[in-house]
């Protein structure tokens, strides 16, 4: 079991939620401050979850002694600046997911993590789930052969509301960047799981987008991912219509189907996933079981490798969330840069 972390949370909207409830079913963390925009807000949230200290600000949060490392759950814009801020101060960051809204606007959060020697993940929960090294088991075994194809999608039917953030162009919003980013990120790591690799880059990107008219978010977006070993990986996001939220790897001797690939049992539990092999018409039921909460195995995944001394997460590594940010880039171009 990792050695217990001291959490500061940076925010309080409903993905800080979900984090603070995690943390509290780990086994290795406990959120010791938050900070918010105003003390009124931070003092609501730490009343709700017990959490001994409230700030008012996000500096004052990271001038706290007893915070070790933090979870940046702002708006997607200000995550480069708060991880740069955080790293400066001596915090190892968890960064929710993107890191940034583009390739480059990501370097120089990893650059200042890097220069601090503090721990950067972004926070791509999934990939800490025993279902996710399940299903890499099982590329890497060679039980599927020789993988073709992959699909994934992460679409959901959002209400429109101009004022809300997933509508508004400036602060990220749209299907990509705010749930594309799961599919793109399956299938490189997929691919590299083919290759024997934690993860493997697209050789091409081609992609389609539809904007909103009003807003020019992208609404509804698809993309071919094309790799070096032959693989080729369709996948999809919306924020106007229910997808079906699974994934599928096809290769030469059976395939793969991930009926709940994003997210796993959130409050423990068993998940499953069906092979099936060959012209079999019954597929193999594999069960994965955790008593472990979805977030707070993304705490103690993050806290284990702060306790060997590493300063990456093997589950999701900076140049991961790099190739995944240049990945994304090269989608939403497909709409002329949206």
């Amino acid at each position: 079991m990792a050695a217990s972390l001291n959490w500061g949370i940076i925010a309080t909207g409903g993905i800080a939620r979900a984090f603070a409830q995690g943390v509290a079913h780990s086994k290795s963390g406990r959120v010791v401050a938050v900070g918010s925009r105003s003390l009124a807000s931070a003092e609501r949230f730490a009343g709700e979850f017990g959490i001994p200290r409230a700030h008012g600000n996000y500096d004052a949060l990271l001038a706290d002694p007893e915070v070790q490392a933090v979870y940046v759950a702002t708006p997607h814009p200000q995550h480069v600046e708060w991880t740069i801020k955080a790293a400066g101060a001596g915090k190892h960051v968890l960064c929710e997911k993107p890191l940034s809204l583009t390739h480059a606007e990501a370097l120089p959060a990893v650059e200042a993590c890097r220069r601090h020697d503090v721990l950067l993940m972004e926070a791509f929960m999934y990939r800490c789930h025993p279902q996710t090294a399940k299903i890499v088991e099982l590329v890497r075994s060679g039980a599927l052969g020789r993988v073709a194809l992959v699909q994934a999608a992460f679409g959901y039917a959002g209400r429109f509301d101009p004022t809300n953030r997933f509508w508004n162009k400036e602060l990220g919003g749209g299907g990509i960047l705010d749930v594309g980013c799961y599919p793109v990120s399956f299938a490189r790591l997929i691919a590299g799981a083919a290759s024997g690799r934690p993860f493997a880059e697209p050789t091409a990107v081609c992609g389609a987008v539809q904007l909103h008219p009003e807003t020019g978010v992208d609404t509804c977006a698809a993309a071919t991912l094309e790799f070096a070993s032959g693989m080729i990986a369709q996948v999809s996001t919306s924020i106007v219509v229910t997808q079906d939220n699974s994934a599928r790897i096809y290769g030469t001797e059976g395939w793969l189907h991930v009926p709940d690939p994003w997210i796993p049992a959130r409050e423990s539990g068993q998940v499953r996933l069906r092979l099936h092999r060959g012209a079999e018409p019954v597929p193999e039921e594999i069960t994965v079981e955790t008593g472990d909460w979805l977030y707070g195995l993304e705490a103690d995944t993050f806290a284990a490798a702060l306790a060997a001394g590493k300063r990456e997460v093997p589950e999701m590594s900076p140049a991961d969330t790099l190739g995944n940010m240049a990945v994304l880039d090269a989608w939403r171009a497909c709409a002329g840069g949206s």
